[in-house]
């Protein structure tokens, strides 16, 4: 018999399924929307999606007793990108980065939640101190798998 599929996580922040939203560049409040398509599962969250840039892949950690979401954002034959934010129940927030070439704010939810109109939240300016942005426990690059052309 063969082993059973493991099951997508319970907890209702973090449901698999599609994802909306956006990213901000650091000064700028531009919002450049991303649609993404995303599992949770066993504290890893994995997926693809597209943005302004192009297509991309997704692989990373969540912890359900914080609500923190670290991933990576690797896009076909290009860059990568590192996001680290929270889940308070309105969706994942928080920054992203490329290194020290850029950084910005990030704010995506599951399709059909408007949480883009709420006034409280603006991506990067509603982080809280750098130091309290979570940055452990990224995937390492080898184990990224390309989402499908």
């Amino acid at each position: 018999m063969p082993d059973e599929p493991l099951a997508t996580e319970a907890d209702s922040r973090f449901p698999s399924g599609k994802w909306v939203g956006f990213f901000t560049y650091h000064g700028d409040t531009e919002k450049h929307q991303m649609e993404l398509l995303l599992t949770f599962r066993q504290g890893v969250v994995e997926g693809e999606g597209r943005d302004i840039v192009g297509e991309f892949a997704i692989k990373g950690r969540y912890y359900l007793d914080n609500g923190a979401c670290n991933f990576r954002k690797q896009y076909l034959a290009r860059h990568a990108v590192e996001y680290s934010g929270f889940n308070e129940g309105k969706g994942i927030w928080g920054r992203w980065n490329i290194g020290n070439a850029a950084k910005g704010g990030f704010h995506i939810w599951p399709e059909g939640m408007n949480f883009e109109t709420l006034d409280a939240l603006a991506a990067e300016e509603e982080v809280p101190d750098e130091s309290d942005v979570p940055d452990k426990d990224f995937v390492p690059e080898e184990e990224l798998v390309p989402a499908a052309a």
